[in-house]
Order: structure tokens, then C-alpha cells, then sequence
């Protein structure tokens, strides 16, 4: 029997482009396979350009804390295919999907499709709806992978619930050069009468979502109109039309996850209604339930602190190493942000450590750090499925915007010359990346990242 590694390898095949976004292809597919996605549990469709992830970990462990068995699909991994597909268990905790149960959902998808043209990504979301389908659960958080109008996910016809994250500029060569544009194509994944709750936006974003609303039929729960979320004291305030909730800060780091925090927030209390009034039976959702989602909550790669292992032990007693996976201007600015909070309560020189894939604005990613940040050292990013920047060239793109940058042969290079280039403790972030956040944490773990 064929690994995971050898079945997804071989799935890649299967179309000559790394994204080509289209849903003719997974629907034929899906026909085949009977249809699973119309066969999931009440299912969260989730869009955006930052704090997806965040916002999906939150529903995660609020839903799980009130005792809801929920499944995850989330892209792209960042050390394990598996981690994609999270399947919830008997004792109510969701885990990625094993290998043996990965590797029969890839069969049968793969024989189905019979060699028909079909990229990776919607071939192994049919293979994830089949898993969905056949285990048990209350909900389904699942996350979109790329835009949301054309993207795999949105064939599911009648969500319980849409959300959509803050909306910046990524993947311009995909959903188009300007954030209206790619506003429409996130706001593709509203449905008639389907509730969305919308995280907090810029202006020209939240008129496009509106503007699709109205053409479909779908109510809209907006940030600072129907529920707000701010901190206030060290705590999370979630205001709503009818209610509001003084709340325990998130575990998550960053003043964005205060605003991630409270859209999740929101999000579970509008799910609870619309199951309560479809189904009869809501989530019995209380505030402790939602406390302990916020404090539980697990999310790597996102202001991680990197504490024990092989990389914070090269460097001296007192340096914090941090890894974040954020890769566009927006993900820079919420980094800048958390960076300087830190600074403030604790005062120490800030190196960054730096790789990214080539089609992403560096200069606008690295921009926000100035002042903050005293030298830049990048590097490469192994098994990168598409073109990343050498660190040549990111060196050059980060000394272009006034920083002290340095091309490295990788990460233990790297932070050797950080540890050595100056005395006493320091801070430093490992960011621009997901795909080099997933290798890092394989280096962590003594393992070889599975490839995106």
C-alpha cells in the first residue's frame, strides 16, 4: 500500500498548475463519489486574508469546550498533509486524520476520478468531504483555501453560517490587483438567507460584502454595527445588540487576536441561533464555555514562543525566539504591532529572521518593522512547492527599506549570526512565511515537513 507521501506526490500530477480556480472539476468529482458534501454536519464556511486560521481556532475550542464534536479543514499544513483534515473524536476532542485513514480516502477519491484532470487541492477537499461525511460530528469549521467565489470549498450550497475575516491585499495575481476586487471574490462565499458574520474591514471591503449581501439575499452581522470586540482592562469586551460579555483575555498573542477572539465569539452565538431555530436544539453555549475556548485555544505559527527544543537552544540565556507565518503588508503591520507591545513591557534589540515566497510584497510585509527592528537576516525556504525569494534578493529587497539585512545559507545560520552579533539577550522573530514556519517546526521536531 502506497504512503500518504507517495499518494499526494502522485495526486500532483493530475493538473499542470499549482492553482487554477474552478469548481467544474470537484463537482464532477464529487458526483462520483455520491455526492459527500451534501451528506456533511451543519457546516461554518470560513473566508478571508488574515486571522482565518485564528478565528477557526477560536470556533474550535469554543464549540469543543461546550461539548460539540467538531471536524476542521484548514490549508495549508504546516509540518503534516494531516493536519488538514481534523476529525473529531469520541472523547470530543478533534485530531488530525490518521495515515491509515488518510491513505483510504485518497484511494478511493484518486480511483474515482480515473486519472481526470483535477488539481491537488480539490482532489484531496474530496477526499476530506468523504472522511466529514463518514464520521460523526456536530459541526464543520471549514476554511476556505484561496479566494472563496471559485474555490473548492464553496460547493457546500447552504451553510449554517459564513464568516469572513479581515481582507487585505494576497494573492493579487489570483483574485485581482486591488482589495475591492478581492472583496468580491471572498464575499463568493455568501449564500441566500445564509447569516455571515463580518470581521472588522476596511471601508471599500465592507461596501463590496454589502453590495454581494443584498444581490444574494444573505443577513449580514457586521463588526461595529450588530457586535464589537475590543480589550479593555487586560480582558475581551465582546458588545452585541442584546448582550455583552466581559471576557478572559485570548491565549493568543497580539492586539489582532482580540479582534479575531471576539468575531469567533460572535460567530458562535449567531451559530447557536440558527441551530436553535433550524434544528431546535442549539450549542448550550455559556460564558464559561466560551472563557475556556479562549484560553485553550492552540494555534502554532501565530505569535508562537518557541521555548525549549534544538533552535532556542543555540542561542544565550534571557533571547525569546518567536515564529509567526504571517506573509502579506497587513500580516506585517498586526507583527510590528505585537512586536512593539512587547518592547514596551520588555525591552529587547529585535532581529527578524526572514524568508518568502517570491510572488509576495517584502517590501510592504518588511516596511512596518522600521524602527523596530534592528537587522534582518533571510533565508531560504526548503521544498517551497512554488519560487520563494533567495535570500539574495530578499537581503536586497530589505536593505532597500533602510534595514541592516543579511542573506543566510538557512535558519541554524541565521540564528547563529543573530546570537553572536551583538552581547546580551535579545528578541527574535522567525516570520514571512507559513511554508517556512511548517519548517521550522519540522526542525523542531526532528522531522521532514510534508510538502504543500
Amino acid at each position: 500500500m502506497p504512503s500518504s507521501d507517495q499518494l499526494l506526490a502522485e495526486l500532483k500530477l493530475l493538473h499542470p498548475k499549482l492553482i487554477d480556480l474552478s469548481l467544474g472539476r470537484i463537482e464532477r468529482l464529487l458526483a462520483k463519489l455520491g455526492d459527500p458534501h451534501r451528506r456533511l454536519p451543519p457546516v461554518v464556511h470560513i473566508a478571508g486574508t488574515n486571522g482565518k486560521g485564528s478565528v477557526t481556532a477560536f470556533l474550535k475550542s469554543i464549540l469543543e469546550a461546550a461539548g460539540k464534536k467538531v471536524h476542521v479543514y484548514t490549508s495549508p499544513h504546516l509540518v503534516r498533509f494531516h493536519e488538514r483534515i481534523q476529525i473529531a473524536g469520541a472523547d470530543g476532542s478533534s485530531r488530525d486524520i490518521g495515515e491509515h485513514a488518510l491513505i483510504d480516502v485518497l484511494m478511493r477519491t484518486r480511483a474515482v476520478n480515473d486519472g481526470d484532470d483535477i488539481t491537488q487541492f480539490e482532489i484531496t477537499t474530496a477526499a476530506a468531504f468523504l472522511a466529514f461525511a463518514e464520521s460523526p460530528a456536530d459541526v464543520l469549521l471549514l476554511e476556505v483555501g484561496l479566494g472563496g467565489r471559485l474555490d473548492a470549498t464553496n460547493v457546500v450550497a447552504k451553510p449554517a453560517l459564513t464568516v469572513i475575516t479581515p481582507i487585505s491585499m494576497d494573492h493579487a495575481e489570483k483574485l485581482g490587483a486591488t482589495l475591492p476586487l478581492i472583496a468580491a471574490e471572498k464575499a463568493g462565499i455568501l449564500k441566500p438567507g445564509v447569516r455571515c458574520v463580518v470581521s472588522r474591514q476596511p471601508p471599500e471591503v465592507l461596501e463590496v460584502i454589502e453590495d454581494a449581501a443584498v444581490r444574494v439575499g444573505a443577513p449580514l452581522v457586521v463588526f461595529g454595527q450588530q457586535f464589537d470586540a475590543y480589550e479593555q482592562r487586560g480582558r475581551l469586551v465582546v458588545q452585541r445588540e442584546d448582550a455583552l460579555l466581559d471576557l478572559v483575555s485570548p491565549a493568543l498573542v497580539g492586539r489582532h487576536q482580540f479582534v479575531n477572539a471576539g468575531t469567533a465569539v460572535s460567530a458562535a452565538l449567531e451559530l447557536d441561533e440558527v441551530l436553535r431555530a433550524e434544528t431546535g436544539t442549539g450549542l448550550d453555549l455559556d460564558e464559561q464555555a466560551i472563557e475556556r475556548g479562549l484560553t485553550d485555544v492552540r494555534w502554532p505559527a501565530r505569535m508562537q514562543r518557541l521555548d525549549s527544543g534544538p533552535l532556542p537552544e543555540m542561542l544565550r540565556p534571557g533571547t525569546e525566539l518567536w515564529l509567526d507565518g504571517g506573509h502579506n503588508p497587513a500580516a506585517g503591520q498586526v507583527l510590528a504591532q505585537s512586536l512593539a507591545d512587547l518592547e514596551d513591557k520588555s525591552s529587547k534589540p529585535l532581529i527578524l529572521v526572514v524568508g518568502m515566497m517570491g510572488l509576495k510584497d517584502a517590501a510592504g510585509f518588511l516596511m512596518p518593522f522600521r524602527g523596530l527592528a534592528r537587522r534582518v537576516y533571510t533565508v531560504p525556504i526548503p521544498g517551497a512547492h512554488e519560487a520563494p525569494f533567495s535570500p539574495e534578493r530578499l537581503a536586497e529587497v530589505a536593505s532597500s527599506c533602510g534595514f541592516s539585512a543579511v542573506a543566510c545559507g538557512g535558519i541554524e545560520d541565521a540564528l547563529r549570526r543573530a546570537d553572536a552579533v551583538e552581547p546580551g539577550p535579545k528578541r527574535v522573530m522567525i516570520c514571512g512565511s507559513l511554508y517556512l514556519a511548517g519548517h521550522v517546526l519540522g526542525l523542531q521536531a526532528g522531522v521532514l515537513p510534508q510538502s504543500n
